[in-house]
């Protein structure tokens, strides 16, 4: 009879305890999922230039221009949620100008001619909210195009052009806004 007891209460314990264990509570799938896009985009390669970590947001049937974050209005985090950040492996030239090795925050100014890339020093940040100028790294100027076919979920992609130039795309709605960077080669000494 002990034995039939204590059998039941270690059953009983551990019951107890496996339903604390798995009840756990896991968010929902994000509706602007985390992604990433690098340079070169080859998982086999591991000498990357550059790797991008950004959230995509959707239209879900809204007209771009429509969209506050990115009409005319200001700074934005180029994405959703989080700020993206953009970290480059090696010393660039990004829009064709010198930005050192290291991890940035990558905001922009959307407008209909061109679009406003900006690296800044603070990092992790959620949205545009804290944006500060003062902690811009560098700005450049990007070019805008129309899309081939309109682009539902806010994409970023990177090409290779001639001469060792790669391209950022940015590609959202009809738009698409590219900017070129190129690792920057050091001389050889005494040359």
């Amino acid at each position: 009879m002990k034995k039939t007891i204590l059998s039941f209460a270690v059953f009983a314990i551990t019951i107890i305890s496996a339903k604390n264990t798995f009840a756990q509570k896991f968010p929902r799938l994000d509706v602007s999922p985390m992604d990433a896009a690098s340079y070169p985009s080859d998982w086999r390669n591991s000498d990357k230039l550059v790797k991008v970590i950004y959230s995509r947001p959707q239209l879900k049937g809204r007209e771009l221009s429509s969209l506050a974050a990115v009409s005319d209005k200001g700074v934005w985090r180029t994405g959703a949620n989080e700020a993206s950040e953009i970290t480059f492996f090696k010393d660039v030239l990004f829009g064709g100008k010198k930005v050192k090795a290291g991890t940035y925050t990558l905001f922009t100014i959307p407008s209909e001619k061109e679009w406003t890339f900006i690296l800044s020093a603070v990092r992790n940040v959620w949205g545009h909210y804290t944006y500060d100028k003062k902690d811009d790294v560098l700005r450049v100027s990007g070019k805008v195009s129309e899309a081939e076919k309109p682009i539902e979920s806010f994409s970023i992609v990177f090409n290779e052009n001639k001469d060792d130039l790669v391209t950022m795309y940015l590609g959202w709605g009809n738009t698409v806004v590219s900017v070129p960077l190129q690792e920057v080669v050091l001389e050889a000494q005494g040359k």
